[in-house]
């Protein structure tokens, strides 16, 4: 009490020299950002040498892979948005950065936690990573995921049974509509378990608590990744519906795979799971042994990998074959395309092929990689650190792309975006083309095909690429397959340009947050 008496007539001095004190120190630093800092010479935006926060309010405004990509277009293939955040546009520097060096992840991959714990997705250093990935690599193996088709089929043919009975009538809300298909295909190929979300869409247009929690993670995500700890606790406090919907849907997945694992379990105990038929993820990671201590994967390593694939293998997808279809609705050309090939390789319309057989249509697949070119999934930057991982002889060396020097801790990133529209790799980036992907008589042709392909990076690039490509790779098949084969597809009225405008929250979706259209039997 005497102390304080005692500063007391000198409080209002101390204020003002703090003030003075915190006034100085941004501004020097500042300066230091702007002038001194060995990132000053990248080009880039003056007020992003100096703060985060213009990128972060790009973050939240769901726009950030459209910024960037607009500073690209400004000032070329490096740009320096962050005083410690570097991006850039080039082929070469992205195989540097993702598949030779293997650079580590930066923090912001911590916001997509689930269960609170780490997975495949939010492990950042390389090593610990590859341990992780052993345990369910096996099970995305295409020979392996071809034995599952059943599981895919299945789901598949009660949506199109679904859409038939509606007649086109009615406008269906597609971004729904896919992830209670994707949930399904998932849940069972991924834990052997059937929870017949399409069902309960189709028999009153509920959609599935577990689905709707998938949807609502990336938008946690972005929240937990813009704001500090306490303020997220915070803001999981607030007694609104639609934050606790968004706060909880961690705590619902949760909840639900943790029975899976409590089942699967049993099920192995007992002796009543047959290891000779096709094994589920669940069951592989169950028995999965880290290399580093030869101890079974943690059953709280379990839930949470196994919550990281039902997110990343159901929302994606789901979105990338909404506006797959809407496209579709624009454009009757590439649907006529697809409809006389589809015709010739699927003689029973209510009957999907083997894979094997989608696999080798090549206007299909043309039009699905064009789709995921226009429409990728992730299309925001793909943070990593210069780190130690990074050797080159002496400790603390700079990185050098192209031609300038990063020193270590510096973020870097290349977005699939960008990637996608270099009108050098690709005339007309704004144009969706599947016959881009078409072989030709040209004589460059093949050179061309080869150099787009490695520019295509819907799933990620290097040694962290998406470990689910080829299920999300097949059911885009499945799917557009069984559904341009059976139905003309139109838009509602209120699904246009400006409704399907993308937003960015690490993964896309529509301004308006849905797209509807009709599904009209072919005659």
């Amino acid at each position: 009490m005497f102390a304080v008496a005692v500063l007391l007539p000198y409080l209002h001095d101390i204020i003002c020299l703090s003030v003075v004190f915190i006034v100085a120190y941004a501004i020097l630093l500042a300066i230091y950002n702007l002038f001194f800092s060995p990132l000053s010479a990248i080009p880039g935006p003056w007020y992003a040498a100096i703060s985060d926060t213009w990128l972060t309010i790009h973050v939240v405004r769901l726009e950030q892979c459209k910024v960037i990509h607009q500073l690209f277009e400004k000032y070329g293939p490096v740009v320096r948005v962050g005083p410690n955040k570097v991006v850039f546009n080039d082929l070469s520097t992205t195989r540097n950065v993702y598949s030779i060096h293997k650079f580590d992840k930066s923090d912001y991959y911590k916001s997509l936690l689930t269960n609170e714990n780490d997975h495949a997705m939010t492990t950042l250093e390389h090593t610990p990573h590859s341990m992780r990935r052993k345990g369910y690599a096996p099970h995305y193996n295409p020979g392996n995921l071809a034995r599952f088709q059943p599981e895919m089929h299945e789901p598949t043919l009660e949506l199109i049974s679904y859409l038939e009975t509606l007649g086109g009538k009615n406008a269906l809300e597609c971004l729904a509509l896919f992830r209670n298909l994707m949930v399904d295909v998932i849940v069972s190929t991924s834990f052997g378990y059937r929870i017949g979300a399409v069902n309960k869409w189709t028999f009153g247009n509920t959609e599935d608590p577990l689905s709707i929690a998938i949807n609502d993670f990336p938008k946690r995500g972005i929240l937990r990744s813009v704001v500090p700890s306490w303020a997220w606790k915070f803001i999981c406090k607030i007694p609104n519906v639609h934050l606790r919907r968004i706060c909880d849907s961690d705590k619902i997945m949760a909840s639900f795979v943790s029975e899976r694992v409590n089942q699967a379990r049993t099920q192995m105990t007992a002796g009543k799971f047959d290891e000779a038929e096709k094994v589920p993820m669940l069951h592989r990671l169950l028995q999965y042994r880290y290399s580093s201590t030869s101890q079974l994967m943690p059953e709280s390593d379990i839930i949470s990998e196994c919550m990281g694939h039902l997110i990343a293998g159901s929302d994606t997808t789901s979105t990338s074959l909404a506006y797959f279809l809407w496209e579709l609705s624009r454009r009757p050309d590439i649907s006529k395309k697809l409809q006389e090939e589809l015709d010739d390789a699927m003689f029973d319309p209510k009957a999907i092929p083997d894979i094997s057989v989608l696999q080798s249509l090549p206007y299909l697949n043309a039009f699905i990689k064009e789709g995921l070119r226009v429409y990728s999934a992730v299309p925001s930057p793909l943070e990593r650190v210069v780190n130690s991982s990074f050797k080159t002889g002496a400790a603390n060396e700079s990185f050098d792309l192209m031609g300038l020097e990063i020193p270590p801790g510096t973020i870097i990133a290349t977005q699939a975006w960008s990637m996608h529209r270099n009108p050098e790799v690709f005339p007309s980036p704004d144009v969706f083309d599947p016959d881009r992907w078409l072989s030709s008589e040209e004589i460059d042709s093949e050179e061309r095909l080869a150099r787009m392909s490695q520019c295509l990076m819907p799933f990620g690039t290097g040694s962290r690429i998406c470990g689910g490509q080829n299920v999300a790779q097949m059911m885009m098949k499945i799917v557009i397959a069984a559904v341009v084969r059976n139905f003309e597809v139109t838009a509602a009225s209120e699904t246009d340009e400006k409704s399907m405008e993308i937003k960015d929250s690490f993964v896309i979706f529509p301004s308006a947050m849905e797209c509807k259209l009709h599904f009209t039997p072919r005659k």
